[in-house]
């Protein structure tokens, strides 16, 4: 994956840039272009690897909803008459700060998500690349002639949706929110995002900061840390038409419930319990590299990261050996005082989650080959064999580091084992016979494949999205799923006089 893994040393803060402007925000939410309190009481902004205070940030209420709305649909209504080029200029210029900042914002990425400083260039990169996909939306054809069996011209047009809700979550707060920010704003609309509270400046500010930069106009995208309440007020404000959600399926069947009974769109990005399939002609070593990264990046919270590894019979024991060797070596700790492969979980409570699910599974029957074990918010990178289907951790989606191993007999048994459960977002297949691969790809429900690779990456020119319950299919990434996702399709006729009627 790309990106420049540049680590800020954890007392540059005051020596970098000061770019995000802690002064403009602290406290504060932004509204029709204004840093200002919420109604709800601010709260604290903490580093999850020491516990220690950043910041203080403002936290929304659903009042708060209803004078953003109101502020952006005012402002849309100008932005969706802009021509093209002066949209795509901003997007551009969007594009270009995130590098000359990138310092700033890695440094915060690392200490309020936890992000080693890998994932933060990388999550730097996708949302360059991001805007710059965007920053292309304006200028393509947006409508198509028709046939018409009357004597007019018929035509489809593409027209701005209006006020979009993106809703965003912890793990991975730039990259999920800038996915959806950026090509809804390019297509003429205007954004309401809501970060998580606990990634609030990395997935909220942040963009904020670069958007106001980049001269995008005051009250296009507002920011509103906030809980369920603020989630529940974008949904159903009737305003919001649009509403763009990525997090766990449990909220997401909520957000779309919603959505559907006041008569909306809703795009859901949802969890995932993806497979890596190791055929028995794998080279271990290479498979064990794959799964190694494909479990452990960014201590395994990432929506497609692989959860479930099954491995031909012929490999498996050998398999289960090197990757518990490979996930004892590997470094864990604070990212951004030392050099090392996992950073924190986000907190406590998902911390107990992980740990459940590796107990829960070693009552079960599965063997701990490594790890499962945690000090503070490090868990340190396990390998679960002796996993069956009914094992916890193959069930269930962890969202932490852990690699539960499964063995197969044939191939007919790894697509009935990579089919088991709701989940159909990403698969991995590793294998010497690329067609056998792709035929055995074929069989399986899912949004994403990768022959010979695991389960984790993302480009921004390329359609992302899951089936089942990993979501509503790829309403993300990619020209095609951007414009279908942000406008509305108009009819529109035109005759060079009314016509007659009989009556």
């Amino acid at each position: 994956m790309g990106g420049t893994g540049r680590r800020p040393a954890p007392e540059a803060k005051e020596a970098i840039s000061v770019f995000l402007d802690e002064k403009t925000w602290t406290g504060n939410i932004l509204i029709g272009g204004e840093w200002r309190p919420g109604r709800a009481e601010a709260y604290d902004v903490v580093e999850p690897a020491t516990g220690d205070v950043l910041g203080r940030i403002g936290r929304a209420t659903p009042a708060d909803v209803a004078e953003a709305a109101e502020k952006a649909a005012e402002a849309q209504r100008a932005w969706a008459t802009t021509p093209h080029p002066r949209r795509a200029a901003v997007l551009r210029r969007a594009a270009a700060l995130w590098a000359e900042h990138g310092e700033e914002i890695a440094w915060w990425n690392v200490r309020e998500v936890g992000a080693i400083p890998a994932m933060a260039g990388f999550a730097l990169h996708v949302a360059e690349q991001e805007c710059y996909e965007a920053a292309s939306l304006p200028s393509r054809p947006y409508g198509e002639l028709l046939p018409s069996e009357e004597p007019r011209l018929s035509m489809s047009r593409r027209v701005p949706a209006g006020v979009v809700a993106v809703i965003a979550p912890f793990n991975v707060p730039i990259i999920l929110a800038i996915r959806s920010v950026a090509p809804a704003l390019a297509l003429g609309n205007a954004v309401l995002l809501k970060p998580d509270p606990r990634t609030a400046v990395t997935g909220g500010v942040t963009l904020a900061r670069i958007f106001e930069e980049a001269g995008l106009p005051e009250g296009l995208l507002q920011v509103l840390p906030g809980g369920a309440d603020v989630g529940e007020a974008l949904v159903t404000h009737p305003l919001v038409r649009v509403i763009s959600f990525t997090g766990s399926t449990r909220a997401g069947r909520r957000v779309g419930a919603l959505a559907g009974e006041h008569l909306k769109r809703a795009h859901l990005e949802l969890g995932g319990n993806s497979a890596m399939i190791v055929l028995d002609d794998a080279d271990v070593d290479q498979a064990v590299a794959a799964a190694s990264f494909g479990s452990y990046f960014h201590q395994g919270q990432i929506c497609m990261t692989t959860g479930r590894h099954l491995v031909h019979e012929r490999l498996y024991d050998d398999f289960v050996e090197r990757l518990a060797a490979k996930a004892a070596a590997l470094p864990v700790g604070d990212p951004a005082r030392a050099q090392v492969v996992l950073g924190p979980i986000i907190d406590a409570a998902q911390r107990d989650k992980i740990h459940s699910l590796v107990t829960g599974s070693a009552t079960a029957g599965a063997r701990i080959a490594a790890g499962g074990t945690y000090e503070n918010l490090f868990y340190s990178p396990t390998v679960l064999a002796d996993v069956t289907e009914t094992t916890p951790a193959f069930t269930e989606e962890i969202f932490g580091p852990v690699a539960p191993v499964i063995r197969f007999r044939d191939p007919a048994e790894a697509i009935r084992l990579a089919t088991a459960g709701e989940y159909g977002l990403s698969l991995g297949i590793i294998t010497r016979d690329v067609l056998a691969g792709l035929a055995l790809a074929d069989r399986v429900p899912t949004g994403i494949v990768h022959i010979n690779d695991q389960t984790v990456s993302d480009e921004a020119n390329s359609p992302f999205g899951g089936v089942a319950a990993s979501g509503t299919g790829a309403r993300f990434g990619g020209a095609a799923a951007n414009v279908e996702a942000f406008t509305e399709t108009r009819w529109v006729t035109v005759r060079d006089q009314p016509p007659s009627y009989p009556f």
